[in-house]
């Protein structure tokens, strides 16, 4: 039974999206909820599976192919395998022979190969759980969580320069296109910058005390609520909370000629992944507990790592925070979050001399940004709310009794 494979279904904020790559080629045999194809939109990747086991027996939409919601990208025959099998023995009678002198590539699918090439792994060392031996890219991804070692930073140079042949001192360019999420996000930041009046304040907020706190309560913590670890973030979202509260206007939003007010936080935070910038939100974050707060972003780290963020987890949001100090930032400007009015900008925890009752101290300094849309917010209610989350954190007590 022939069946249509059509595209996801897009919600109205995705207009279509591009065909990134085939897992299955037709005549591959395919089992139920097989990923086959994804499907690459401004926001996430959406995976296509198999409606039954079958095979693919047509493909309609190649890799690179725009798409629109429920377009048909190829057809399935459904219950096929067994009436393939006789078509697949030639190429498996004919891989036997050759399996001494094949090359690596043979039995590589797309997918894998990406991985591979982009961590510099050697395909001789992969076990193969594919059809006829061939290497998938679970396979891929189960070689590098068991054997992390088997691909350092400084042999991935040195395998990808072997592979396009580079000579000493030779100048090496390759074009890549951007992806629809790279291209995405490019294009919100500038419209952010071209439609806004944005303006950054900046402040810096002594972290002795929440290092002190966590220090002292990090493995009571994790042990009391299931293994998870107790970061700065839950900190730094339950004092924006706080702030948010207290300052409405930059919890607010614009929406053309209109100043949008919400009685809720939903603070999304910015994850950084291999396919870009993305960010997740938390939902209402004045009913989160600390807990709530650091085992949700833990779950949205892995996934966004994983690719499987999907776009429910992003859409909303009234307030944004990012941090650069994971990556070593000391200070920045945050770009606005449309429609968001403001964004908040965490950095590197830094060991200053600072001035102290008239001592100098040595103390451990973060630096605080942030990004508002002078529109809605006048300077006075940036500074005070950032000035706020500075109190909030220098004395995590006021949090706890809201004062």
């Amino acid at each position: 039974m022939s069946i249509e494979i059509k595209t996801p279904t897009f919600p109205e904020s995705v207009a279509d999206g591009t065909v990134a790559t085939w897992h299955k080629q037709p005549g591959e045999a395919c089992a139920t909820d097989e990923l086959i194809v994804d499907i690459e939109t401004d926001k996430v990747v959406l995976e296509v599976v198999a409606p039954s086991d079958g095979v693919i027996k047509e493909i309609i939409k190649g890799e690179g192919d725009t798409v629109l919601s429920e377009e048909v990208l190829a057809i399935f025959e459904a219950g096929a395998a067994a009436s393939a099998a006789p078509a697949a023995s030639a190429p498996a009678e004919a891989a036997a022979p050759a399996a001494s002198g094949s090359t690596d590539a043979d039995k590589v699918g797309p997918a894998a190969r990406k991985l591979i090439e982009e961590n510099g792994l050697d395909v001789n060392q992969i076990p193969g759980t594919g059809k006829n031996g061939g290497i998938t890219k679970e396979d891929v991804v189960n070689f590098m969580k068991n054997k992390p070692a088997a691909a350092p930073a400084a042999p991935v140079k040195v395998d990808n320069a072997a592979a396009l042949n580079i000579v000493s001192g030779e100048r090496v360019e390759k074009r890549v296109p951007m992806t629809r999420l790279r291209a995405t996000i490019a294009k919100r930041l500038v419209d952010a910058q071209q439609n806004a009046a944005m303006l950054t304040t900046y402040n810096e907020v002594n972290m002795k005390p929440i290092m002190e706190l966590r220090k002292q309560y990090k493995d009571l913590f994790e042990k009391t609520h299931n293994g998870t670890r107790l970061g700065f973030m839950s900190f730094f979202v339950k004092a924006a909370t706080e702030a948010l509260k207290r300052f409405p206007a930059v919890n607010a939003s614009i929406d053309g000629n209109d100043m949008v007010y919400h009685g809720y936080q939903d603070i999304g935070v910015a994850v950084s992944t291999e396919r870009g910038l993305m960010v997740p939100v938390l939902r209402d974050t004045d009913a989160m507990t600390l807990a709530d707060v650091e085992s949700t972003i833990a779950d949205f780290g892995k996934r966004g790592r994983d690719g499987k963020l999907g776009l429910d987890d992003m859409q909303g949001g009234t307030f944004t925070i990012t941090n650069g100090g994971v990556f070593g930032s000391l200070m920045s400007t945050p770009i606005l979050n449309p429609p968001q009015t403001a964004i908040m900008g965490m950095h590197k925890i830094q060991e200053r001399p600072m001035a102290v009752n008239g001592q100098v101290e040595i103390l451990p300094m973060m630096y605080l940004a942030l990004s508002y849309d002078h529109r809605m917010i006048d300077g006075k209610e940036a500074v005070q709310f950032l000035v706020t989350i500075k109190d909030l954190l220098e004395d995590p007590a006021r949090m706890l009794l809201e004062v």
